[in-house]
């Protein structure tokens, strides 16, 4: 299995998950900013409907910034009913879509970590496959700035007592690897789930006060 076939199996088992949902759990806090499960699966679905010159026109639009721009796309999205934008991620799950300047794997961690995002507060569940866990968090401890806070993870050793990862050499932070998949990606929420004397620092990096 290919990482584009590994992003659109998980796009596909996100959908079926978000198909049962209530309209209360659509409309929870996700661990995503202020963002609700509604508007992270608005966001799941920006690059599979729209085209990457309409969303260079929004980052012009919004002063050359992208996460603006992002933001003001995703809100117009989580417009649209629930139903449709899952409906959307389905039928797009086989995207081949990429950012700019990254590769598969930049798509395949947007969709596990915001299914977590999604997941984690509705108390649902989701096995993934270990290699592709382990695929994302060796791509996030090199990945460019943006993915990951800048200097979160500078000195630190990461260790997935799941999947066999472990990367990087200091204070230890250890859990799951879904848990440092959201830490990595500077959720605070999961620092608790965490073990290690090395989840104090990243508490101060991702979580300050």
């Amino acid at each position: 299995m290919d990482v584009f076939e590994e992003i659109a199996d998980e796009r596909r088992a996100l959908a079926a998950q978000l198909a049962g949902l209530t309209p209360q759990q659509r409309t929870a806090r996700s661990l995503c900013r202020a963002w609700t499960v509604h508007d992270v699966l608005a966001h799941l679905v920006v690059p599979l409907e729209v085209s990457a010159p309409r969303f260079v026109l929004a980052v012009l639009a919004a002063g050359g910034r992208f996460d603006r721009a992002n933001e003001r796309v995703t809100r117009r999205l989580a417009r649209r009913p629930f139903d449709e934008l899952v409906q959307v991620l389905a039928r797009g799950a086989g995207s081949r879509f990429t950012p700019p300047g990254a590769g598969p794997e930049a798509p395949l961690v947007d969709v596990l970590v915001h299914g977590l995002d999604i997941r984690r507060p509705l108390g649902l569940h989701r096995d993934v496959p270990a290699p592709r866990l382990r695929e994302a968090l060796g791509f996030l401890v090199t990945a460019p700035a943006g993915l990951v806070p800048r200097g979160a993870l500078t000195g630190l050793r990461l260790e997935a007592d799941d999947v066999g990862f472990a990367h990087g050499s200091g204070p230890v932070v250890r859990g799951t690897a879904q848990e440092l998949l959201l830490a990595t990606t500077g959720r605070g929420a999961v620092l608790d789930s965490l073990s290690g004397d090395g989840v104090p620092v990243l508490r101060h990096r991702i979580a300050p006060g």
